[in-house]
């Protein structure tokens, strides 16, 4: 497998480099055919312990770029793809000149399938990850093993009105995650494909419950 590599300068950063020392990083991963400055617009809500990195996606797609391609429908990509794209974001990682000291993914639609499989590639790299109208990439991994054993906490949320993620998916996350997680899990009702006031609150209320356990 490959890694399908990450522009690095079109990161968005809440913090320059000389203030990213001894902080956490909660990377941002967008949804198909968005971009970095989508989910960038919700940091200022999100705590401030963090900095923030937003990525833009490698793959072309419409007006903007996706994290691998759709597959034959939504929810059932080639898992492989994934994991190209996700080793992408592990190279990244590893050339950043300041290291933090924990590292959190936060990611929507298919960014939220990247967040989890990169804690399926490296779970002992990751703290926790955040999963917004996301969902599981079938077929196993190597690091489900650890996984389970480890049980990072993970937010999941989305709503009942989501028409873009089919039933399919949602039931093999449901049925995975409790298993290899230690899972918070919330469900909108009449939320569509998208994030709402009462799910930035519950994510925000995670966030902070992460960041102090690590202060702690």
């Amino acid at each position: 497998m490959t890694a399908v590599p990450i522009d690095a300068d079109a990161v968005l950063w809440s913090a320059g480099e000389s203030d990213r020392s001894g902080r956490p990083l909660l990377v941002l991963l967008h949804g198909y055919g968005s971009n970095e400055g989508d989910l960038f617009g919700l940091a200022p809500y999100l705590p401030l312990e963090p900095v923030i990195a937003s990525l833009r996606a490698p793959l072309p797609a419409g007006q903007g770029h996706a994290w691998f391609p759709v597959g034959k429908q939504a929810g059932e990509p080639d898992a492989a793809h994934v994991t190209d794209a996700a080793r992408g974001v592990l190279a990244w990682l590893d050339g950043l000149s300041v290291q933090p000291t924990s590292i959190a993914p936060l990611g929507f639609s298919q960014g939220g399938a990247m967040a989890l499989q990169l804690l399926r590639l490296a779970p002992g790299r990751f703290d926790f990850a955040v999963v917004l109208a996301g969902f599981l990439v079938g077929g196993g991994q190597a690091g489900d093993t650890e996984l389970g054993a480890r049980k990072p906490p993970v937010f999941w949320g989305r709503g009942t009105a989501d028409t873009v993620i089919p039933s399919a998916a949602v039931e093999r996350t449901q049925a995975w995650l409790p298993g290899h997680a230690t899972l918070t899990e919330r469900i909108y009702e009449g939320l569509s494909h998208s994030v709402s006031q009462a799910e930035l609150a519950d994510v925000v209320a995670f966030l902070r419950l992460q960041y102090g356990r690590a202060a702690t």
